[in-house]
Formats: structure tokens, sequence, C-alpha cells
């Protein structure tokens, strides 16, 4: 049986994607090697690199504005070092509000001064700040648009001329944004892209070269956008499937129409959790994300039928973060609107057993 797959990341995929991948692993478009046997400079893997590279400015609207988009190894854990080591030059902002941000913040502090704008550390992370001001002298404001763990994610940004960096790992190419906004963004692959190992950065190029210190080479920007994202062996499987999700995302309608069908995902549950008095929401309303639902059983007598009603159905990965307990629902681009169906008829099912 297909599981409904809500796990957090590595995640779900398109099925048509991962059909054609392993395909690929076989044999590449009848060229009678494996993708991931051949060359990375051969003719057929340049071609996907280009098109990897060409679709991710294109569905974010950035084509002949001045980015770059590379597809970099290291994770998003890597951009938090690369982003401050090429544009840190004296001092940053950062806003905090969760893990991954608490990340960002601990390597960018080897590079420079660090002031944290805004932090909702203080209610565990289940908000996102708002109304904080920022300094006019920052080299650049950090934010992080989706949480995954504390189910927040941005749905304002706010407004200033300081260069605006973004990991948006978990929730890259799910709704509508003006990306132009943004100077740098991040994201791993693995959550709305593709597989772990490659790291996609959308890179404005003039904001590159400003910085007195010198980098080297695996680390600067720069290097990557002059050898087209070709500077060392890329991650070539990883790279490949990312094309493929990307396509079929066009194919599909772009972002404008996986924006919907997430919003339909996301009313769904969270209006089972509105109504039904077994289950308590974690994220505050207001900033409640698309991607990760978290939530909690308010009886935990339920809560060992819950788990056993989930995994009758197929329902693997929606166990909550340590840091927060209860569940977590990621329900990322390829998840099916009928795997929420699921979840939340179960849910409403346990409410009648309570």
């Amino acid at each position: 049986m297909k599981k409904h797959n809500f796990s957090a990341g590595p995640c779900i995929l398109p099925k048509e994607v991962m059909q054609k991948a392993s395909e690929a692993v076989v044999e590449l478009d009848g060229i009678g090697l494996s993708l991931i046997e051949i060359s990375h400079r051969s003719r057929e893997f340049v071609a996907i690199m280009e098109k990897a590279r060409s679709l991710a400015l294109e569905l974010l609207g950035l084509e002949g504005k001045g980015y770059q988009a590379l597809f970099l190894q290291g994770g998003a854990s890597m951009q938090f070092l690369m982003a401050a080591y090429n544009l840190l030059d004296k001092k940053a902002g950062y806003v905090n509000t969760g893990t991954w941000s608490q990340k960002a913040i601990k390597e960018a502090k080897l590079f420079g001064d660090i002031v944290e704008v805004a932090s909702s550390q203080a209610e565990n992370f289940n908000h996102i700040p708002k109304g904080y001001h920022i300094p006019s002298d920052l080299d650049y404001l950090h934010l992080t648009s989706n949480n995954t763990i504390f189910g927040t994610q941005i749905k304002e940004f706010p407004k200033t001329d300081v260069p605006l960096v973004c990991d948006m790992s978990s929730d890259i190419f799910s709704r509508q944004l003006d990306f132009s906004k943004f100077d740098l963004i991040y994201a791993g692959a693995q959550k709305n892209m593709g597989p772990a190992g490659a790291t996609l950065v959308v890179v404005k190029e003039d904001i590159l070269g400003k910085v007195s210190r010198k980098i080297p080479s695996m680390l600067d920007y720069a290097v990557h956008v002059s050898k087209e994202s070709m500077f060392n062996t890329p991650p070539v499987f990883a790279v490949y499937v990312s094309m493929l999700t990307m396509q079929w995302l066009k194919d599909l309608g772009g972002i404008a129409a996986i924006e919907e069908i997430n919003e339909r995902k996301a009313s769904l549950i969270y209006s089972e959790i509105e109504l039904n008095p077994v289950f308590s929401g974690f994220a505050a309303k207001e900033d409640r994300s698309t991607m990760n639902a978290t939530f909690n059983i308010t009886d935990d007598g339920l809560k060992e039928l819950f788990d056993t009603m989930c995994k009758e159905a197929g329902i693997s990965g929606i166990n909550g973060h340590r840091s927060v307990g209860g569940y977590r629902a990621s329900m990322y681009n390829a998840l099916p609107l009928e795997s929420v169906g699921v979840l939340v008829d179960i849910m409403s099912e346990l409410e009648k057993k309570g």
C-alpha cells in the first residue's frame, strides 16, 4: 500500500518525477548510460544543469533581472555560513523564528556583528515577530520564511532598503511572492524540489564582491556564478530530480497553480483542528504555515488510538519535533489533497470515539 507521506523532509515527490528519475538511473534518455555514471561535463548533463537553473529563475519570475541560480552542496546549513562569508562585512540583522534561524545566527557571528532585530523565542517560537525596527546600517537582514519545526510562516515580509536574505528551504515554490524583493534566496532541495544533496541558491549579482575579506573558492558565490554552477562536480542525481520537479510544477501551471492547491490542503486540516476539540493547534493562527501544520491532542488517553488509526490508514511521518511535541503534518507541493483528506477523516473519527 502506498503510504500518505507527511514527512518533514526528505519528503514526498511527484509520482511521475520518481518514475522518470528511476528510469534515468538505469539509462538516461536512450544514450546507453546511466545518469549517475556520465560525466558532469558531458553534453547531456550540462543541458540538465542549464535547464534546472533556467527553470528556477523562470518559476520565481526572476529571468532577466540580474539574478543567477546555482545548485550547490552542503544543504541550507552550508548557506548559513556562505551567506555571511559573502555578504557580511560589518553588521547584519537576523530575525530569530526558530531552530534554523538560531543556527544561521551562530555561523554569522564568526564574520561580524549580529543584531537580533526580533525574536519569538520567549514563546517557544509559536508566532512570527512583527513591527520590529530594522537598523539602516545593516549589510543585510536575514529571514527564515517558513519554520518546519514550529509550523509558522512569514505572511508579510518587512519593507526595507536593507538587502534581504531568506532561507526558503521549506516553502520554496509553494506560494506567489515578489521574489525580486530578495537579494539572496537559498533552499535545500529536500522539501519541495528534489532529494537531499542539492541546495538552490538564487543570488542577485550586484550584491556580490562587497566584502573586504578573501573568500575561499568553494565558498565564493561569484566563483560558482562564473563557472555556471559547475566549479566542482555537482550532485548530478539531485540536480536532475530537481529539474524534473520544477518542470512538473511548470506543467501544472507554476507557482500560482500549486499555491491554490496548497491553500486548499491547509484550509482542510486547520478547519478540522479548529472544530475538533480533541486537537489544538500550536502556532498562532495568523502565522500558521501552509507547509507544516503543528498540533497536539488535548486528551493524552487518545494518543495511542490515534497513532494506531494513522498507521492502519497508511499515514506516515506526522510525529512532531521533540521541541514541540504532538504532531506535524507536512504538506509540501507533491502531497495530494487526498492524503490530507484521509488524515482529517481520522481526526474526525477520533472525536466520535473519544
